[in-house]
């Protein structure tokens, strides 16, 4: 499989589709401002003007939209998928949803004939533009199993999860997780500096330990630096741990730890913080409150 769609060139969109095209796939773009679709015609891309017109051209597509709302409005909407999709035609959508999204995804384009994946990545800028994600998919084993080559230049692993709804739990999961480590490495950051230490001495002895890991080392520098340019917006991230909250409630797992992470991004949302890095949620507790 050496040609392929992709729908939706965000941050993650455009650097994926970008990495496909420097390894010899043909690929056909859409994005619903198509402005942003410019680079990558200029590498070789072929621009369409709606979803549509993508899954027509290419036996497999692979989406990567911003949030539910959006994965479904490239499957529903008028020019939307379902308008092309048939027998022979597979469909990836790589976004972050929820579980029920993705099945409402996959069963729409089941009934119309063609095969389904769902592919959420774990993940940012850095790691897509350099094929190193990691590939979370569930859903038609065939299709799983012939987009591997486009899969192994996106990703540094991928894994099979099953039926439709496991990829997208599992990264709900993982996004759970890393969100609410982002806070307590914020706090912890905010309270050396407090306590007159050096926020960088901070980052060498942490570095140097037992929880010592790769997201502290990439964004610590850039935090201390009020450096926030989005690899992976915080607005992006609130509305992951939101759906994993949700996903807490319907299996009654208490999350005390994520619910108050995700008050933090809320918090950082509602004062302009949205388009930055989800590690600008550092920014919050940095203020120091009033004294009443």
């Amino acid at each position: 499989m050496q040609e392929v769609g992709f729908l939706g060139m965000g941050i993650m969109g455009k650097a994926m589709a970008m990495n496909l095209l420097r390894h010899g796939f043909k690929v056909h773009v859409w994005n619903r401002t198509l402005s942003k679709c410019i680079e990558l015609k200029e590498h070789g891309a072929f621009v369409e003007e709606t979803p549509a017109a993508v899954i027509k051209k290419c036996k497999v597509t692979i989406g990567m939209l911003s949030d539910p709302a959006a994965a479904l409005s490239v499957v529903f909407d008028k020019g939307g998928i379902l308008e092309e999709v048939c027998h022979g035609k597979g469909y990836i959508d790589m976004s972050t949803v929820d579980a029920e999204t993705s099945i409402k995804i996959g069963e729409a384009v089941n009934d119309k004939g063609g095969v389904f994946l769902e592919a959420p990545v774990s993940g940012s800028k850095k790691p897509a533009e350099d094929g190193q994600l990691i590939i979370l998919a569930a859903g038609e084993k065939a299709l799983y199993d012939g987009v591997l080559p486009a899969f192994d230049v996106l990703g540094k692993k991928s894994f099979y999860l099953g039926e439709v709804g496991n990829g997208a739990k599992m990264k709900l999961v993982v996004n759970m997780i890393m969100g609410s480590m982002m806070n307590a490495f914020s706090e912890g950051l905010v309270l050396a500096d407090k306590s007159g230490l050096s926020p960088t001495t901070l980052l060498e002895v942490l570095d140097l330990g037992a929880i010592a890991n790769p997201m502290f080392r990439m964004k610590g520098p850039s935090m201390v630096s009020s450096d926030f340019n989005p690899a992976f917006p915080l607005k992006h991230q609130q509305k992951d741990m939101r759906l994993a909250l949700a996903l807490g409630d319907e299996n009654a797992v208490s999350m005390p730890v994520a619910a108050a992470a995700n008050e933090s991004f809320k918090k950082a949302r509602s004062i302009g913080l949205g388009d930055l890095d989800f590690s600008a949620v550092y920014e919050i507790f940095k203020v120091t409150e009033p004294s009443p």
